[in-house]
């Protein structure tokens, strides 16, 4: 049985995110054991001896920690990116980062800038693959556009090439192009490495769920409040359409624990 470790980057704030991670890990409980760990409310990391591990999206500004569990998110960080890079370790660890999380990997590797936006990111959105997106194997049996829910105050912009060259990393899809605002668009996806691979949207959002949620009286209430009828109804169209989100959080995060389980198994 292997080993999943994830990373609670919620700091207690009630989300869907977990219950769509956990009811995605559901079609894997024969093969996957994991083990959830509170990063920012209790100063939790794991060590090195899972086999793969999942940290999820927050709260919050990403750039500001309070010294204790920031400090040891990035050692934690740091010493996975160590582990897989030496040749002696062929079993590698893989890694995907949600949203904070995702966020977080842009600035301990220095990739990109982090920026706070004009207004949030609230809803359901197309997203653009990249050239390299395109020929992603997590990435390449979707649509360009495909689409995705995303909730966000942050983003990750200006891109620092050289970075990414010495990395080997790529930007695998950026948001939808604003041709009346001048504005960059935000990277969306990146693959940071083989095994570490990472969104700023939410991959485990779940069409269904999402809808009973956001229908509810008092979330209706608030999101019209904050964003407007119109955003709530396009939203609700687009949960309810299965080639949307659905396909979304059917394609992306099982197509990156089937690869990861697949590989670490042959490793065996």
């Amino acid at each position: 049985m292997l080993q999943l470790a994830i990373l609670d980057m919620y700091e207690g704030t009630p989300n869907q995110g977990m219950r769509c991670i956990q009811e995605i890990l559901g079609n894997y409980s024969e093969v996957l054991d994991y083990q959830i760990f509170d990063v920012r409310s209790k100063n939790e990391v794991p060590n090195l001896d899972f086999d793969l591990y999942l940290s999820t999206g927050g709260p919050g500004d990403p750039r500001v920690g309070d010294g204790v569990w920031d400090k040891k998110y990035y050692n934690w960080l740091e010493s996975v990116w160590q582990f897989n890079q030496k040749e002696e370790n062929e079993r590698k660890k893989p890694v995907f980062f949600i949203c904070h999380s995702f966020q977080m990997a842009c600035i301990h590797f220095k990739l990109a800038e982090i920026t706070e936006r004009l207004s949030m990111s609230f809803g359901t959105f197309p997203v653009y693959t990249t050239a390299e997106g395109a020929k992603d194997p997590i990435f390449e049996t979707l649509d360009n556009p495909f689409y995705i829910a995303d909730f966000r105050r942050y983003q990750v912009i200006q891109p620092d090439n050289q970075c990414f060259m010495e990395m080997s990393a790529e930007i695998l899809a950026l948001e939808k192009p604003r041709p009346t605002i001048n504005l960059e668009r935000a990277i969306m996806a990146i693959r940071f490495s083989d095994e570490m691979f990472g969104t700023q949207f939410h991959p485990e959002a779940d069409g269904d769920g999402m809808l009973d949620w956001f229908k509810q009286e008092d979330k209706k209430a608030q999101v019209i409040a904050e964003h407007g009828l119109e955003k709530y109804e396009q939203m609700i169209f687009d949960l309810s359409d299965s080639n949307k989100i659905e396909r979304t959080q059917n394609t992306i995060l099982p197509l990156f624990l089937n690869y990861s389980i697949e590989t670490l198994v042959e490793m065996v």
